[in-house]
């Protein structure tokens, strides 16, 4: 299977990168810096590419059996909720004209209902610095619902994965859909290394085709 991974140098990117390449796909890391790969395998090839330019986007993900987005202007970027907006929709329909069908997202858990009609990012507790890009991701992944043509998947992570959540790849999680998987301490936890596990398990199974899914221990 040929995987176009769009974000490959960030955070989350570059753990989906090390765990794709560990089952032998052939990837296609796109990402803005290329400089900032410094991962050598025979099945990886990097390229630059600007996901804002949907005619790039196209060219470059076509051929692949599946795009995967990592892709953020970073949270420190003053734009960040406009830039995630137009840059995940120029994703999105360049797909599209490339003629490939999958596309998984990656997003955020800002969206995830932590009580009925309540969703965690309009909680008063929710960090105000991360609130943009955790409505940007919301409000894309509204827009997403209504794509008819591409079997997407949009997957949320647990609420706490962030550099400091040092479990490493168990390959162990639970899935959700639209509220936080807790676990028996009531909370809501992943390692970004099992993120990624169960986003290519998703990529195998198609377990959430034109659905939000979301994972915890």
């Amino acid at each position: 299977m040929k995987i176009a991974l769009i974000g490959a140098s960030g955070f989350v990117g570059s753990h989906v990168l090390t765990e794709a390449l560990r089952k032998g796909y052939e990837v296609t890391a796109i990402v803005r810096h290329p400089e900032k790969i410094t991962t050598q395998h025979p099945l990886l090839t990097v390229k630059k590419g600007d996901v804002l330019q949907e005619e790039e986007v196209a060219r470059l993900v076509a051929g692949h059996d599946v795009v995967i987005s990592a892709y953020n202007p970073g949270w420190q970027n003053p734009r960040i909720y406009e830039e995630y907006l137009e840059g995940a929709q120029a994703i999105q329909r360049g797909v599209k004209k490339a003629g490939v069908r999958r596309l998984l997202v990656i997003g955020g858990a800002g969206s995830l209902e932590i009580a009925p009609g309540l969703q965690l990012v309009d909680t008063p507790e929710f960090p105000a610095e991360w609130k943009p890009g955790a409505l940007a991701a919301r409000d894309y992944l509204h827009i997403l619902k209504n794509e008819k043509e591409l079997d997407w998947t949009f997957l949320s992570p647990a609420i706490i994965m962030h550099p400091g959540v040092k479990t490493g790849r168990t390959g162990q999680y639970r899935t959700g859909t639209d509220q936080p998987v807790f676990n028996v301490d009531q909370v809501s936890t992943v390692s970004v290394e099992d993120l990624s596990v169960a986003l290519l398990d998703e990529v195998e199974n198609k377990q959430f085709l034109r659905k939000r899914f979301t994972i915890g221990y």
